[in-house]
């Protein structure tokens, strides 16, 4: 009787997408793992099921779907571009694919790397993108190239950073750089355009920091209708998904925006970027320019200009990239508490289960309790600095180092 619960459990799981971390910041794009069991104590020498160098130099996150575990890297001169396979049981690499060569690589900030975008996957496909060098869909069982675009112009000037997403039958990715500012929507089943929108802004400058931005589009639900938002240098714009046509748009002070947005409480919550970052509450239910008319609140203290902020229970979490974290109430913008990690941050933070987790540069992971009060559950270190974000399938994390991927499961729970 106990090998057929095992089996029900397992199909379960598989039926409610547990096995599966589709995006970046998962499968509602938002940093949440609804899963029980994620591990909230490890070391070097504890609850690592593996541990497996990847070859290259990457800031992409891993996605899941099975047992595939699928990144991006690159070579560090930006020549070689490939895709990379793990086994989910094993942390073997299956596949390691060269996608792309590149002979002249644009140049990159020394904090970025040539494949920092996250791929996304669904069953039997994932899609790789490494800016304008590159977008590939590839077969996940044979790791056979189905199709490419290197069509897709973009000066990135410090690298590119954003990431794929997928929605209905399209793929959707911006691409917002010092010479063009657009987004673009793609048949995911041929990679032939859709739709092609640019998005116009007067940037008052020819400081190519201040067009560029590495941010990640989200689709949400308002009333019934669909919006595609999308934050970029100086604002942000919504668009219908399925025709890119603009629904309205939002002026900010911040420039190459990387966080992706959240959306809860009725709002659209944007981390505005560089240089001093700002978030800033945006209802949704306008057309046109709304910077006069549907900003709700805007806090300018110690907010991320690069990791994605969390929505748990009316509460929105932020970490810094200089280790403060704060608590807001989600409605109104007022401060619950804010307390220093300590640190240097790029990833985005994680939730599952009343945790929060926050993924230092460092190496360091500090769990805390999401909650009215400042409450720190572990600080758990590893070799190697964090910069890609979290991944979680089923009672594992999935964390990538500058070096390796870790598999990380509460072992004491799997002896259960």
């Amino acid at each position: 009787m106990r090998w057929w619960m095992g089996l029900w459990i397992g199909l379960a799981n598989a039926a409610g997408g547990m096995d599966q971390w589709p995006e970046f910041r998962g499968p509602t794009g938002d940093g949440h793992a609804r899963v029980s069991g994620l591990p909230v104590h490890w070391s070097e020498a504890t609850n690592i099921v593996w541990k497996t160098p990847l070859p290259g130099r990457a800031w992409s996150s891993p996605v899941v779907w099975g047992e595939q575990v699928w990144l991006t890297t690159a070579t560090e001169d930006g020549r070689e571009l490939s895709a990379l396979c793990v086994d989910l049981s094993s942390g073997r690499l299956v596949h390691e694919v060269k996608v792309f060569s590149v002979a002249e690589p644009q140049p990159i900030h020394k904090t970025n790397t040539y494949a920092s975008p996250t791929p996304a996957i669904e069953a039997g496909r994932v899609y790789l993108s490494w800016g304008s060098a590159g977008l590939a869909c590839l077969d996940t069982a044979t790791a056979e190239v189905l199709w490419v675009r290197r069509d897709l112009e973009c000066n990135h000037f410090r690298g590119a950073g954003s990431s794929p997403i997928l929605y209905e039958h399209l793929l959707i990715l911006p691409y917002d750089g010092y010479d063009y500012q657009y987004v673009v929507a793609l048949d995911k089943a041929t990679g032939e355009t859709v739709w092609k929108v640019d998005r116009p802004h007067n940037f008052g400058t020819e400081n190519g920091d201040t067009k560029k931005a590495y941010a990640t589009a989200q689709v949400i639900d308002v009333a019934g209708r669909k919006q595609l938002i999308v934050p970029t240098s100086k604002g942000a714009f919504a668009y219908d998904p399925l025709s890119g046509a603009e629904l309205w748009r939002v002026r900010y002070n911040g420039f190459s925006t990387a966080a992706r947005p959240l959306f809860a409480e009725g709002l659209v919550f944007i981390s505005t970027g560089f240089s001093k970052s700002e978030l800033v509450a945006v209802d949704p239910t306008g057309t046109g320019d709304v910077t006069d008319t549907h900003i709700r609140w805007i806090e300018t203290k110690a907010m991320p200009s690069k990791p994605s902020p969390l929505y748990v229970d009316g509460r929105l979490y932020t970490i810094e990239d200089k280790g403060v974290a704060t608590c807001l109430e989600a409605k109104t913008g007022a401060k619950v508490w804010q307390d220093r990690v300590g640190g240097n941050y790029s990833a985005s933070p994680l939730s599952a289960e009343g945790c929060i987790y926050f993924l230092s540069e460092e190496g360091k992971v500090t769990v805390i309790a999401a909650g009215p009060e400042f409450q720190v559950l572990a600080e758990n270190q590893l070799d190697d600095g964090i910069v890609a974000s979290p991944a979680v399938a089923g009672r594992s994390l999935l964390i990538r180092t500058t070096t390796h991927l870790y598999r990380i499961e509460d072992r004491s729970r799997a002896e259960r």
